[in-house]
C-alpha cells in the first residue's frame, strides 16, 4: 500500500470523536477536510494582509493582490495551464457551469441545436442546461450507462452530427466513481467542430490533470473537493473561448469603463469576477495546491487506487451489499455508493453515524443516474489521501452491525 498515514496529523479534525468513537471521515467527495497548512495560510491572510485587491494604492491591497493573483499562477500551474489568464475564479464548479452555460451557450446556441450528455452527471451539469434549452429551443441528448457502470458509447457515431454543439461530460462520477470518457469525447466533438465541458469536480482532485493534453475547451472544478476552503473553485477555459463568452454578472472588478447605456469588459480573467472576490478562499487554494503538489499527485491516485481496491474485497464479504460502480479500482475513482438489502440508505448512514462513521446518504445530486440504477438513494463512502485500511475495516464492521439491528443475521 502508499502509505500516506503520516498524513493525518496534517488534518486537526482527524484526532476528534464522534459519538465516543474515533471520527472516520468517508465523505470526501462532498466536501474534504482541510489541513493545518491551509487552516494556516487563511488564518494569516486575515491577521496580517487582508484588504481588497486590484484597486487599492496602498501596501496592504498590493500585498493581498500579490496573494490572490499567486493563487490564480498555482492552481494555473496545477493543472498545466498555458498561463495563469486561463484560469477564474469562481463560487466552484456550479458557478462554473453555469457560468459556461449561460456565457457561452445562451450567445452562441440556436433553435435545433443539441447538447450531449450523459445520465451520470451532476445536477450541476444538467439544470444549467436545461434553462437554457428554455431559452434557445435546444436539444439535450443523453447516453446512457451499461451494465458495466461505464458510459455506453455504442451509439456515439450515430448521435454524433452537425446538430452537436456541445459536449459536457463528468470527469469522474459522484456516485458510482465511473471515469468520464474524456478522450473519446473530445475526437467526437472535433470531428463535427463542436465544444467539450468537462465536470471536473471528481477528477482534478484525486488524479494528474493536464488541460493542455486533454484538449477539452473548458474545465471546471471546485476548492473544497481538494483541501481548501468552501466558496472558491476554478474554470479554465481556452483563451478563444474565454474571449467568445459573455459575462454572466455585472459590476465592479469587471469593467474597462462604464457609460450611462453600456460598458466595455475587463480583459480575461476579471471580466468573470463581478465585485469583491473570495480573496482568503483563493489563498486557502493556493496553499491546497501547494499541499497536493507536494504529495504528488500521482501518490493521491495510487493511495486511491489501492484503498479503493481493499473496499471493494472488503465490501463484497457483506452478505446482501450490492456495490454501484465498475468493479475494477484502476478504472474507477474512489467514490464507492451501494445499498445493503432493503435498509433504507439514510438508516445505513445513521448506524454508522453512533459508531463515528461518516458517509453520505441519499441521490447525491445525480437523481436521473438513481433512476437509471432503479434505485431511491443509495449509500456512499468515498475516500481521499487521508483514509486508511483500517477505516475500510471500521465501515465494514459498521455494516454488519447494520445487518444485526435489522435482524438479517437470524
Amino acid at each position: 500500500m502508499t502509505d500516506l498515514s503520516h498524513l493525518r496529523e496534517d488534518f486537526p479534525i482527524l484526532s476528534r470523536e464522534v459519538n465516543g468513537h474515533p471520527l472516520v471521515y468517508l465523505d470526501s467527495a462532498a466536501t474534504t477536510q482541510k489541513p493545518i497548512q491551509v487552516l494556516d495560510a487563511v488564518d494569516a491572510f486575515y491577521r496580517t494582509e487582508n484588504a481588497n485587491v486590484h484597486r487599492g494604492a496602498y501596501t496592504l491591497s498590493a500585498e493581498a493582490t500579490d496573494a490572490y493573483e499567486g493563487a490564480r499562477a498555482k492552481v494555473a500551474s496545477f493543472i498545466n495551464a498555458s498561463s495563469p489568464n486561463e484560469i477564474v475564479f469562481s463560487r466552484g464548479a456550479t458557478s462554473s457551469l453555469n457560468h459556461i452555460a449561460y456565457g457561452w451557450g445562451l450567445n452562441h446556441l440556436s433553435e435545433g441545436d443539441r447538447v450531449v450528455l450523459t445520465v451520470m452527471e451532476h445536477h450541476s451539469n444538467v439544470v444549467p442546461w436545461q434553462l437554457v434549452a428554455r431559452h434557445k429551443g435546444i436539444e439535450l441528448v443523453y447516453l446512457t450507462m451499461d451494465d458495466r457502470y461505464e458510459v455506453d458509447l455504442s451509439g456515439l457515431d450515430d448521435l454524433i452530427d452537425e446538430r452537436v454543439k456541445i459536449i459536457s461530460v463528468s470527469g469522474m462520477s459522484n456516485v458510482t466513481g465511473t471515469l468520464g470518457p474524456v478522450r473519446t469525447m473530445v475526437e467526437a466533438a472535433r470531428s463535427v467542430g463542436a465544444l467539450v465541458v468537462v465536470d471536473g469536480a471528481q477528477l482534478v482532485p484525486h488524479s494528474p490533470t493536464d488541460v493542455q493534453d486533454l484538449d477539452a475547451d473548458f474545465l471546471v472544478f471546485s476548492g473544497h473537493k481538494m483541501l481548501a476552503p468552501t466558496g472558491i473553485g476554478a474554470m479554465w477555459g481556452k483563451p478563444e473561448r474565454l474571449e467568445e463568452m459573455e459575462p454572466t454578472e455585472g459590476g465592479g472588478e469587471m469593467i474597462a469603463d462604464v457609460g450611462l447605456y453600456e460598458s466595455r469588459w475587463a480583459p480575461v480573467p476579471q471580466k468573470f469576477e463581478a465585485g469583491t472576490p473570495p480573496i482568503a478562499q483563493a489563498v486557502g487554494f493556493g496553499a491546497a495546491v501547494d499541499y497536493l503538489t507536494a504529495v504528488g499527485m500521482e501518490t493521491v491516485r495510487d493511495h486511491e487506487q489501492e484503498i479503493t481496491g481493499y473496499a471493494m474485497k472488503r465490501l463484497a464479504e457483506v452478505p446482501d451489499l450490492i456495490v454501484y460502480g465498475p468493479s475494477d479500482p484502476e478504472n474507477r475513482g474512489g467514490a464507492v455508493s451501494f445499498s445493503l438489502a432493503d435498509i433504507h440508505a439514510h438508516d445505513i448512514a445513521t448506524i454508522l453515524d453512533q459508531h463515528g462513521i461518516e458517509v453520505r446518504a441519499g441521490h447525491h445530486c445525480a437523481k436521473p443516474l438513481m433512476r437509471h440504477l432503479q434505485v431511491p438513494a443509495t449509500a456512499r463512502a468515498s475516500f481521499y489521501l487521508y483514509n486508511t485500511t483500517d477505516e475500510v475495516d471500521s465501515l465494514v464492521d459498521g455494516l454488519f452491525d447494520a445487518r444485526s439491528l435489522f435482524g438479517l443475521d437470524s
